[in-house]
């Protein structure tokens, strides 16, 4: 019986000491973890720290920048220049002190087509004033005169052509007699005018379509005069207002240029040009506003160097500035009558005459 009650006492079983090694193993690894983990957390919050303090020291810096920028004397800065602006009268200096010479100010860029048409209109007005007796100055006796003396003047001044055209005319006076000329002799007489063989060819071609197509005389209707040898719209324009007395718009470079500087239209072409022009005056008052714009820009309103300081129209002109302002200095740019020279016509009108002006000396005159 006591071996048998010997028997029963219980044997620790083989593999226990091994779990209790795995299981010391596992809760050092996780104190190992637990370790890197607050490790990990400090280092975070450490950067927090950092990076806080690195932004309160940016903010105390951004600080001291301001109050020093308010505590520092200020800078005289240059007042900002003027833009000219076009005298109320651009020939009248104010207490002797000349405008500036910067470009005036452009108007608005949304000019109404109201204030546009009645900005151009009075334009029209003032110039009417200044050239009443504004005419062709080409000189001419006949429409078939007319025409040819205006072919001629492409390239070339007014003045140059009427010195040309008394040979011209007094050896060949019709259409027939121009049509039946020798070329060479009409060159000789033409040269003076520039590109005398070409003008020769066309004022010859079209002296021999008046004599063959319209019985020697000078047609009336635009479509019929632009189909003679040298004759454009610009030519047919000038003929028909002056000889015929019917509306035209006469587009040369003057008038090109100065109705751009006004800016009535920006076009470039002359057929455009006409057309934009014409739809802001009535047809009544297109070869008038012609001869006033032509004049204008012949006398002040020049190409290289306007004289804006003499300029009558200078506080409608959005270009005011481009030339001389300095009313003194502007005088000296004006030429024919407005500067006192001669005009280019050796047989101008009366009432140009009884306003002081002066004819053009003839061919060769010193």
């Amino acid at each position: 019986m006591k071996k048998s009650s010997a028997s029963k006492k219980t044997v620790p079983a083989k593999g226990a000491p091994a779990e209790k090694a795995t299981a010391k193993k596992v809760t050092a690894k996780k104190a190992v973890a637990d370790e890197s983990a607050a490790a990990e957390a400090a280092a975070e919050k450490a950067t927090v720290k950092k990076t806080a303090a690195k932004k309160a020291t940016a903010k105390k810096t951004a600080a001291k920048k301001a109050t020093a920028k308010k505590t520092a004397p200020l800078k005289r800065q240059a007042p900002a220049k003027k833009p000219a602006v076009a005298p109320k009268k651009a020939a009248a200096a104010v207490e002797g002190v000349a405008p500036a010479k910067t470009v005036a100010a452009k108007p608005p860029r949304g000019e109404s087509r109201t204030a546009l048409v009645r900005r151009a209109r009075r334009i029209n007005r003032e110039l009417a004033e200044v050239y009443p007796y504004a005419h062709p100055e080409l000189d001419f006796e006949n429409p078939f005169q007319l025409v040819v003396a205006t072919v001629l003047s492409a390239q070339t001044t007014d003045l140059r052509v009427n010195q040309t055209t008394p040979a011209l005319f007094a050896k060949y006076p019709t259409p027939e007699d121009l049509a039946a000329a020798v070329p060479e002799e009409v060159e000789e007489i033409l040269r003076p005018t520039g590109f005398f063989r070409a003008k020769t060819k066309s004022v010859i071609g079209l002296s021999k379509a008046l004599a063959e197509d319209f019985g020697g005389e000078v047609p009336g209707r635009l479509e019929d005069l632009v189909k003679l040898p040298g004759v454009g719209r610009k030519t047919a324009f000038v003929v028909l207002g002056n000889a015929f007395g019917r509306p035209g718009i006469t587009v040369d470079t003057h008038f090109q240029r100065l109705v751009r500087r006004w800016r009535w239209t920006g076009e470039t072409d002359p057929d455009k040009i006409e057309a934009a022009v014409g739809a802001l005056f009535p047809k009544s008052d297109w070869t008038d506003l012609s001869h006033h714009v032509i004049w204008h820009g012949r006398r002040i309103c020049h190409a290289r160097k306007p004289a804006c300081g003499a300029c009558p129209i200078a506080p409608l002109c959005p270009a005011f500035g481009e030339g001389e302002t300095d009313p003194e200095k502007a005088k000296k740019l004006l030429k024919y009558e407005k500067g006192g020279l001669p005009g280019q016509r050796l047989k101008p009108p009366q009432a140009y005459l009884d306003a002081g002006g002066k004819p053009a000396p003839p061919l060769g005159a010193g």
